[in-house]
């Protein structure tokens, strides 16, 4: 399980596991992780944690947060990402255990794909790499009941094209505009918005910051991108 580890002029504070969908940092006493220094928001910043991957987002706090020393709104956390909120540190530390990683002759054979292609024109971009190729060992046991899902384009030159849902997470958007998630749980498959000012659309309705759970044919908006929600059976 990854965690983040606090610590202040070197000295290590605390350590606290992700083990929880949405994590609070800030001054205030219902948060989390909280950080009782004047120079922290009282609701500064949130990692959103999907499955193996999480996610930090600035709650425009009023001295902002960095990473590895640049200022961020919304930052996809990697391993040894040092995260910076005044005198304070937040050190994240992915653990690997469980994870398999394709293979780059897998990643680019996925890119080279019709759906790849669709995403190269600018229509659809799969973003990062790394989230759409991550796998968990044991998950495949727990999520083999469910059934297999696509996402069909709707609109543009590449309407009618599907995207196989055959990962656990699938990362969709474009960078810096409008990022979004769809996770495969056990119990069903959910979208959750992680990037951009806006909020992606289901069913024509704006979601906010929670995972919402997809029923087959639902209608996703994602940066100008219209797509279906498709169970296959």
């Amino acid at each position: 399980m990854a965690k983040l580890i606090l610590s202040m002029d070197g000295l290590v504070l605390k350590e606290i596991e992700l083990n929880k969908e949405r994590l609070t940092i800030g001054r205030k006493p219902h948060n989390d992780i909280q950080i009782d220094n004047l120079a922290i928001s009282g609701e500064h910043a949130v990692v959103v944690t999907i499955l193996q991957d999480s996610f930090l987002e600035d709650l425009n706090s009023t001295n902002g947060t960095l990473v590895n020393g640049q200022a961020i709104k919304k930052h996809f956390l990697r391993n040894n990402d040092i995260v910076e909120l005044g005198k304070y540190k937040l050190k994240y530390m992915a653990d690997n255990t469980g994870n398999s990683v394709m293979p780059d002759t897998e990643q680019t054979a996925m890119i080279r794909s019709d759906i790849g292609k669709a995403a190269a024109s600018g229509e659809l971009s799969l973003m990062p790499a790394e989230s759409q190729t991550r796998s968990h060992i044991g998950t495949t046991s727990r999520t083999s009941a469910l059934p297999v899902a696509a996402i069909q384009l709707l609109n543009g030159p590449n309407a009618g094209k599907l995207l196989k849902l055959e990962k656990t997470l699938t990362t969709l958007g474009k960078p810096g505009l409008q990022v979004a998630v769809i996770a495969r749980r056990p119990h069903g498959y959910f979208l959750t918005h992680v990037e951009g000012e806006s909020y992606p659309s289901l069913n024509g309705k704006t979601i906010d910051a929670q995972a919402h759970p997809l029923g087959d044919q639902d209608v996703i908006e994602i940066a100008g991108t219209k797509m279906a929600f498709v169970l296959q059976g």
